[in-house]
């Protein structure tokens, strides 16, 4: 396979965290592989390996930004694919507990784009890149490894067809980017290595989605309007105009520990109109629906803690949704997985082959903010199961108060928008000026109650 001199990098998975890690594998490694088990060649819905594709998804500010980076362009080619950006705060009216936040201009960018429509502009992309060679259709069986069994060396693969023989693809790195499912703990105990250590939260969450025609625009200057689920109003719901100028709209209504949105057509409506913002049941008032609605299930976030690990073969990695996946409601995956990409490309420069065990160190701190926003807010609804340290009780009472300030006060709001969006560390609202402001606004609460704030 080539020269002595070619080096391969192979990459498991051909969704978002796949193609990022191809791009800056690119930048190190003469050939790229990536292997696929979907057909994913000019597809521009969702596919079979991406069931959550069919719902709505955000890509927060960070993640824009280090996409970007990557393939300069981006956002203007969605913005011509008919992909309407906005103000991540200014353009979205967002309700925490049944209640408007006042609006605040953070200038970091919300792009609200179909997972699909997001997949097929960085695949085509990245399908652009001469080392790049794609694998579709086809099922990896099994890592390679030398005779000692301490360096992996390729991986078997087989085209899902009938007749189809395996082969084996020679590498010099092959990246697990194949998600959820990942089997890098099944094939490190066949080869003798200890498993990896887990933090699950089971929140038993569902997405149930449908798309319509409206009669008329209710979003005017607006992209979106986002009743964010909390333990006050656990029924969320993420509503948003699809590219076009025919009032076509998503909305994917959310449900946590077992009150998922029902699929029934007049379940679904009835579930619409349970939510605690009359404005979205409102909008939908002799709409024409355009589906049927559609569930996709997710039990539970888990981490991988690989970084705990002493022994781990070369010659692999694991970065993504197969590292750390997280409740979607907090729309954290992309940019988690481009967080990870960086990673990646810093302990693969110059052609190098990672070191494991810094590797996974440097991703554990890449993740661990956004993992312990998520699992600390998960944790503060009371079916959830697990460890409620006094930390925790403290930070989801305060998140609480934060969220009522931001009702009134647009500074509060910016500073959760900037956390929400990854630019921003969870810790960042107790800075002293923010923190000022929410004990002022509780304070407040306490001597009369706030009446709720109309839209300007």
């Amino acid at each position: 396979m080539g020269t002595s001199t070619d080096t391969c990098a192979v990459v498991l998975g051909g969704s978002i965290a796949g193609l990022l890690a191809a791009r800056v594998l690119t930048e190190s490694y003469d050939r790229v592989v990536i292997v696929e088990r979907d057909r994913i060649a000019g597809v521009l819905g969702p596919r079979r390996g991406a069931p959550q594709g069919n719902h709505a998804h955000g890509l927060v500010a960070r993640g824009h930004q280090i996409m970007e980076s990557l393939f300069p362009g981006l956002t203007d080619e969605l913005i011509e694919a008919g992909v309407r950006p906005g103000d991540f705060s200014g353009a979205i009216r967002w309700y925490f507990n049944g209640r408007l936040l006042r609006p605040a201009r953070t200038g970091l960018p919300s792009v609200p784009a179909t997972r699909p429509v997001l997949e097929h502009h960085l695949r085509e992309r990245v399908r652009g890149l001469p080392e790049v060679t794609f694998r579709e259709e086809h099922d990896v069986l099994a890592p390679v490894t030398d005779s000692s069994g301490h360096r992996v060396t390729g991986v078997r693969v087989r085209r899902r067809d009938p007749d189809a023989v395996e082969e084996t693809l020679t590498a010099d790195l092959v990246v697990d980017a194949t998600g959820r499912g990942s089997r890098t703990p099944v094939w490190l105990s066949e080869l003798g290595y200890a498993r990896p250590p887990e933090q699950r939260i089971g929140v038993d969450l569902a997405y149930t989605t449908r798309h319509y025609r409206l009669l008329a625009d209710p979003f005017g200057s607006d992209i979106a309007v986002i009743p964010a689920a909390t333990p006050s109003h656990p029924r969320g719901a993420f509503f948003y105009r699809l590219p076009g100028a025919d009032n076509r709209v998503e909305l994917s209504l959310t449900g946590i520990m077992g009150d998922h949105p029902p699929t029934d057509p007049a379940g679904f409506e009835e579930y619409v109109r349970s939510l605690p913002t009359p404005e979205i049941h409102e909008a939908l008032r002799g709409a024409e629906p355009l589906d049927a609605p559609v569930r996709f299930h997710f039990r539970a976030s888990v981490r991988r803690d690989y970084d705990r690990l002493d022994r781990f073969p070369e010659g692999l990695v694991v970065i993504g949704d197969a590292i750390c996946s997280f409740n979607p409601a907090y729309a954290q995956g992309m940019t988690s997985a481009a967080l990870q990409t960086l990673v990646l490309r810093k302990h693969t420069r110059g052609g190098r082959r990672p070191e494991p065990r810094a590797y996974f160190l440097d991703i554990a701190r890449e993740i661990r903010a956004p993992w312990e926003f998520a699992a600390t807010a998960d944790l503060g609804y009371a079916g959830v199961s697990g460890r409620r340290t006094a930390r925790i009780r403290m930070a989801n009472r305060y998140v609480a108060l934060a969220q009522r300030a931001a009702v009134h006060d647009s500074a509060v709001t910016e500073a959760l928008m900037r956390i929400a969006g990854l630019v921003a560390s969870p810790e960042s609202l107790m800075r002293p000026r923010i923190l000022l402001r929410v004990l002022r606004s509780a304070r407040r609460s306490q001597r009369a109650p706030a009446a709720t704030p109309s839209r300007a």
